[in-house]
């Protein structure tokens, strides 16, 4: 494997080597690089469902839901004019690779792994692989976001990417400047924000900075959009309530796509039912009954919906058959208690499949392990609404593992199409 650059790329590069990439079928390949317009096209469906909302043109309930845990000011900014047609220009969805087809996890339009994937592309095209994206997909990507250059601010919380951003910096050129978030003042460059709106307070210029954004007098992507980065929309796309509506604001064959693609999902809400209802699909008239399911029912997964420092990553998410019954009644129950302050999600759970996989041993030699993966395409948005693929990192970990994120016994590779 290739030296990793001076610094590594994420908390120092603790991970394992493949000498192969991800084979992907055609099929595969040709549907998960298909995936950025209609999930961008979600995005901004969803943005307008919020601000209808807030507006009182539809069910109040959605908006104040989403507005949960945030601070006034933000919820007030997002809904500001000036914010109608400001998008994140990266999205990137989590797919766990099931049996048979892709299972959207969340949408992530501050993701990490950008420039991982960018070495990776790389590396592995120069080793003579046909890396989806190409050699330079990622970088070429990232730099029409801002095509004269800017500033990438990176906050401590995210310190773990610092050195995966001035990697990447360094390779779009001198134009392109990693800062710190906490000590930054806007100075009339472009910027991308690389941190989480629930970090706000330790960035004494981040109010000041969105406002600015909002009057059109700063250029920041992605925007203070606070609503746009809750998972729960993953829920809401399911909910009964909203089914005549995502119909009228999506494309039918978009709405077919992500049916197919987004699990069943339930806003956890403590709101008893009237006695003769159910929640859809689980056959449980409350959440107390869902909390006395077996364990072999539980093949569910609770997780928090955002604005919070466990919302990333995989530490605010629980997979119900992992746990034992009084552990999930206990998470279930903490998370019906956090209602009014911080929504929380359930959704069906999707296994992804088992396969084998080449990886590198300490001395360099190889061998194989089953493994499952999560495959995260990047899809890039230029400043005349065009979304693009870059490529893809592919994390595959030990078949055993229920939850699929970059731990330091996964193996991070690009994806090919396989033979």
């Amino acid at each position: 494997m290739k030296k990793l650059p001076e610094g590594g790329l994420f908390g120092g590069g603790s991970w394992q080597w493949s000498p192969e990439p991800l084979k992907l079928t055609v099929a595969e390949a040709k549907e998960m690089m298909s995936m950025g317009h209609p999930l961008a096209k979600f995005q901004q469906a969803c943005d307008s469902l919020y601000r209808r909302s807030a507006a009182g043109k539809i069910e109040s309930w959605l908006s104040h839901l989403l507005d949960e845990g945030k601070p006034d000011w933000l919820a007030k900014l997002q809904r500001d004019p000036g914010l109608t047609e400001q998008f994140p220009r990266v999205i990137r969805p989590d797919l766990i690779l099931a049996k048979g087809h892709f299972a959207l996890t969340e949408l992530d339009s501050v993701p990490g792994g950008i420039g991982i994937t960018a070495w990776l592309s790389k590396t592995y095209a120069e080793a003579g692989f046909e890396v989806l994206g190409g050699s330079d997909g990622m970088l070429e990507g990232f730099r029409k976001l801002l095509p004269d250059g800017g500033d990438i601010l990176v906050s401590e919380e995210a310190k773990d990417y610092r050195a995966e951003m001035t990697w990447l910096a360094k390779q779009l050129g001198v134009a392109w400047n990693v800062k710190n978030a906490e000590e930054y003042e806007e100075c009339g460059r472009e910027m991308y924000r690389f941190f989480e709106l629930f970090d706000w307070e330790s960035m004494p210029y981040s109010r000041k900075l969105a406002e600015k954004s909002a009057r059109g007098e700063a250029i920041l992507t992605p925007p203070f959009k606070a609503h746009l980065e809750d998972k729960l929309w993953l829920a809401l796309f399911w909910s009964p309530a909203l089914k005549k509506i995502w119909e009228q604001s999506l494309r039918g064959s978009h709405l077919r796509r992500l049916r197919e693609w987004i699990p069943f999902g339930w806003v956890v809400d403590p709101q008893p039912l009237p006695p003769h209802a159910s929640l859809p699909r689980l056959d449980a008239h409350s959440w107390d009954d869902v909390g006395d399911f077996s364990q072999k029912e539980r093949e569910l997964v609770l997780k928090i919906s955002g604005f919070h420092e466990t919302a990333w990553g995989s530490r605010g998410v629980f997979v119900g058959h992992d746990l034992s019954a009084m552990e999930w009644q206990e998470r279930l129950r903490f998370a019906l208690s956090e209602s009014g302050k911080q929504p929380w999600l359930m959704q069906e759970f999707k296994e992804g499949r088992r396969f084998m996989h080449p990886v590198f041993n300490e001395d360099g030699s190889v061998r194989m392990i089953e493994v499952r993966a999560r495959l995260c395409p990047y899809f890039f948005t230029d400043k005349q609404g065009e979304t693009t693929f870059g490529g893809c990192l592919a994390t595959l970990v030990p078949a055993d593992k229920k939850k699929i994120h970059g731990m330091s016994d996964g193996i991070l590779v690009p994806c090919v199409i396989g033979e």
